[in-house]
């Protein structure tokens, strides 16, 4: 019988980015276990591979080959104690630092631990024995392949990243008998450059960055950025945590955010990915034909799922080295700055909700202050909207938990004690973390906007999954009536207790009252804290109102067709589309 690649997809994806890499040599120890993976390798003329039956005599004549033929060298054994018989030959590579993948195969990763025959636990590495230990699952649907194939492109990096050295895969089988796969997968190779390297070519097309939460920018590193983008017509994707203040600064998420007619930008051929994690939600939708990722850590950070070069260096020397001399046009960065100004235009009055209070406030922060946003309903309101660019602003999206929004922003209020810090955040944060206001540190620079809706009102939002339960969300879901249920007295006591200025609203009249003198650029005598009371339906409704800003009479007309539908057909038919081919069958 013909036979070919086995089945089994993640052994494909493996074997596709060995050929990818050029990588051939390989020396198999006999078993069952790994009979998937040498059986596929044994019917393809590129591979070179040698038997060994001893495993531990097959890891040493991996180190001499690797050293005397300058190239990566593979090792195949089976389950059992065969991978044991490896540690001393990978202990000696560890040490010369020779690149050698050690590939253990392994029945399921859930029989361990069981007292199953030939199972057993290679879930810790000893750290003399490999640079990297990553583990390829059997892959079951699209997101477990990419997750496969990013494994196996850090794995194969690693072998002479840093002076290389070995790398080990468990990798799982589920003893596949079909071998008739004749053609390997197309896979998506990952190559990390650093300064040593030859850089590639910037593809032509358009050309954008996305910057995720960044540290303070220094003048050099925006003008280098700057310098950039001026040549290639480039435009900065980023939110209020990027900390990006020069001139292709593109606050995205309220044109993204639109559900409906979005304004049509350039599609992105190439994206450079900067940065470390952003809670613009929005923006991380975006589409790019490719993602370069720089970052002086090196590490592979597939956010976009695009990702095909990641630079090992810092960001401004990735940033001279592409930049040309000459400076094209800005048409990209007028086309971004004319979709946000007409979705802008087209805002219609919000509910008085934080969202609402956002667009207030963000134009009128004082110069050169700082400003702390709460995760997530406040964060994702502000990126809406601008604030003056003396402004600096952050939010705790490295662990994105709602426990130190306030202590960060105290914290940070101590390094400049003369220059005013904001901080807004809700009630679930802001009664998490109220401890810190008594500490005796906190001085008159600290302002605090506490958004108190009387629960976590992320999840009553009308695009949460939570809101599907409705009011039976928020007694386990939204955590609602907790912390004194809204009370109008609570937070005024504490906080004035403390020594703090207390003001509140429960309505615009009432807002537009006080919000002058939380916002003065004065430097008053107390700290402040302004509760603001506002409902989760509004709070879901402005949510809803300004991410539909360019609905059409014909988006309306549209959907009161499809709710009409669903009512007679049932929920499954959410488009035009799905109930014109129901209706027809």
């Amino acid at each position: 019988m013909n036979t070919f690649y086995t089945s089994e997809r993640h052994v494909l994806l493996l074997i596709a980015l060995l050929k990818a890499k050029g990588i051939h040599k390989v020396i198999a120890s006999p078993g069952t276990t790994n009979i998937t993976f040498v059986a596929s390798l044994q019917q393809d003329p590129f591979f070179d591979i040698y038997s060994a039956a001893d495993e531990r005599s097959a890891a040493y004549m991996a180190c001499g080959l690797a050293a005397e033929s300058g190239e990566p060298v593979v090792l195949s054994c089976t389950g059992a104690t065969a991978s044991r018989n490896y540690l001393p030959g990978l202990t000696e590579a560890y040490y010369k630092k020779l690149p050698i993948l050690a590939v253990t195969s392994v029945q399921s990763m859930a029989n361990v631990g069981h007292i199953i025959p030939q199972v057993i636990d290679r879930s810790v590495v000893a750290k003399d024995v490999a640079r990297l230990s990553v583990c390829l699952p059997v892959v079951k649907d699209e997101n477990d392949a990419w997750a496969c194939e990013l494994k196996v492109n850090q794995a194969l990096l690693a072998l002479k990243r840093h002076g290389g050295g070995p790398v080990h895969i468990n990798l799982e089988t589920f003893y596949s008998r079909d071998f008739s796969v004749k053609q390997l997968p197309e896979v998506r190779v990952i190559d990390r450059i650093t300064f040593h390297d030859e850089f590639p070519v910037l593809p032509d097309g358009h050309v954008a960055v996305f910057v995720g939460s960044h540290k303070v920018w220094t003048k050099d590193e925006t003008e280098a950025l700057d310098k950039f983008c001026a040549s290639h017509n480039a435009v900065v994707f980023c939110d209020h945590t990027s900390g990006y203040k020069g001139k292709y600064r593109f606050l995205s998420a309220l044109v993204k955010a639109q559900t409906y007619n979005q304004p049509i930008l350039p599609e992105i051929e190439t994206l450079i990915h900067i940065g470390d994690v952003s809670g613009d939600y929005y923006t991380l939708g975006i589409s790019a034909k490719q993602v370069w990722r720089v970052s002086e850590d090196g590490e592979l950070r597939d956010t976009f799922r695009k990702l095909r070069y990641v630079f090992e260096m810092p960001e401004s020397a990735f940033f001279a080295h592409y930049t040309d001399s000459e400076v094209g046009d800005d048409s990209y960065l007028a086309l971004c700055k004319k979709a946000y100004e007409d979705v802008y235009s087209h805002i219609p009055e919000l509910p008085f909700s934080n969202i609402w209070m956002a667009r207030q406030l963000a134009p009128c922060l004082p110069e050169n202050s700082v400003l702390h946003l709460g995760i997530l309903n406040t964060l994702r309101s502000w990126n809406f909207f601008e604030i003056p660019a003396s402004v600096l602003s952050y939010s705790n999206v490295g662990g994105f938990g709602i426990d130190g929004d306030m202590s960060s922003l105290i914290g940070a209020s101590l390094a400049n004690p003369e220059k005013l810090y904001f901080g807004v955040l809700g009630d679930l944060a802001f009664f998490y973390d109220m401890n810190v206001m008594g500490n005796h540190h906190v001085g008159r620079n600290v302002r605090i906007m506490l958004v108190n809706n009387g629960r976590g009102t992320e999840f009553r939002n009308y695009n949460h999954m939570a809101n599907m339960f409705g009011a039976d969300a928020d007694a386990y879901m939204a955590a609602a009536g907790h912390y004194g249920n809204k009370s109008k007295d609570l937070v005024k006591h504490y906080a004035e207790d403390l020594g703090f200025e207390y003001m509140s609203a429960s309505s615009k009249d009432e807002f537009n009252l006080v919000y002058q003198r939380f916002v003065t650029a004065d430097m008053t005598n107390k700290p402040m804290l302004f509760e603001v009371f506002t409902d989760s339906k509004d709070e879901s409704d402005a949510l809803l109102v300004i991410s539909t800003c360019l609905k059409t009479d014909k988006d309306v007309k549209h959907e009161k067709m499809v709710e009409t539908a669903k009512k007679v057909l049932g929920e499954g038919y959410k488009t035009v589309s799905d109930i014109y081919h129901k209706l027809k069958s």
